[in-house]
């Protein structure tokens, strides 16, 4: 008898990403319906609801889709704490459970602080697998263990997929070392291949015939994707906001608007959510520079691209929908997907 053909599908599998919302089951019941995989959820205290919360609703009201941090902090809460909460949400959704780790850029820099350093980082990790495992874990010089009874919490080891978010090149050595999944900005070059399950985050949106950088539907949906990358700069490379159309005044109004030591506070509020009228000078003189993201074009653009990262590599595409009309991008994105 021949052996049946297994055929590598021509995009990868579809994600949602989404900040903890009041609406963030809505969307994921949406999602699900639409055949998305799993949610991953932000974690931003300073600008989001809480992470394992999010998790918590969307694990119990919507059974058919897996849940994922996207992605924890680690200095937000110590090992212990992270551990007992993927436990938890384990309990309530038992093999639809995993945890992505990242330096924190959005949540450390709302804070006033740069990312975790990567070192710091993978002992966290270990930590917290330690602890899953039911093991006993040095942390800060005293022994830790998961110690939950029958009934408070599942018993160990609890089988938790855990990956990380690797950026630069010792993100990634400590990837390659520690985690058997990782989530990428963008596709992995050649030598970043080394995981087989690689997840990608998308932002964009899928434009209707005749639409353009002008239309308020595509400004709505791509300009807080556009404002946090000005946003990075700030904090990156600030000797280039000149460069950057609407750059000089916006940086003018932010240091007129806050002291030295609080202008993180202004300048990263609204990060991947909304264009905030401080923000509007920068979407205004952006032009076409709006529609940047490889996942923002039209149906067939959309998923030529997908296309294209299926063969770099990437296993899953964490699509991330903003805007006032999050079901509208779900749709188009997932349809895009299909004619591919």
């Amino acid at each position: 008898m021949t052996a049946a053909l297994t055929r590598t599908p021509a995009v990868p599998a579809l994600a949602v990403a989404l900040p903890p919302s009041r609406s963030i089951v809505e969307h994921a019941r949406l999602a699900a319906r639409l055949g998305y995989r799993r949610v991953f959820v932000f974690d931003s205290p300073a600008l989001y609801g809480d992470i394992w919360v999010a998790l918590a609703r969307v694990a119990e009201s919507v059974p058919d889709i897996d849940v994922a941090t996207g992605v924890a902090v680690p200095s937000l809460r110590h090992p212990l704490v992270t551990a007992s909460a993927i436990a938890t949400i384990e309990e309530l959704a038992p093999g639809r459970v995993s945890a992505y780790f990242g330096t924190g850029f959005s949540a450390r820099l709302a804070m006033g602080r740069r990312g975790v350093r990567w070192a710091d980082l993978a002992t966290y990790f270990t930590q917290v697998r330690a602890l899953l495992a039911g093991d006993v874990a040095e942390i800060d010089g005293a022994r830790c263990q998961l110690l939950h009874s029958p009934g408070f919490g599942p018993p160990r080891p609890v089988d938790v997929p855990l990956g990380l978010a690797p950026a630069g090149p010792k993100g990634f050595a400590v990837a390659r070392d520690l985690a058997g999944t990782v989530i990428l900005a963008g596709p992995p070059a050649p030598d970043q291949r080394h995981w087989d399950e690689i997840v990608v985050l998308a932002h964009g949106t899928v434009l209707d015939p005749g639409e353009d950088h002008r239309s308020q539907r595509v400004i709505d949906a791509v300009g807080p994707w556009y404002t946090t990358t000005v946003h990075g700069r700030y904090e990156w490379a600030p000797a280039s906001l000149p460069d950057v159309p609407g750059g000089a005044g916006w940086l003018a109004g932010i240091e007129a608007e806050r002291p030295d030591g609080e202008r993180h506070l202004a300048v990263h509020e609204g990060h991947l959510v909304e264009v905030t009228d401080r923000d509007r000078v920068l979407v205004a003189a952006a032009g076409e520079r709006l529609l940047a993201s490889p996942f923002t074009g039209s149906a067939a653009a959309v998923a030529a691209h997908l296309r294209l990262v299926r063969a770099a590599g990437v296993t899953e595409v964490a699509y991330q929908p903003i805007g006032p009309d999050i079901a509208r991008d779900l749709e188009a994105f997932a349809a895009a997907a299909a004619s591919a």
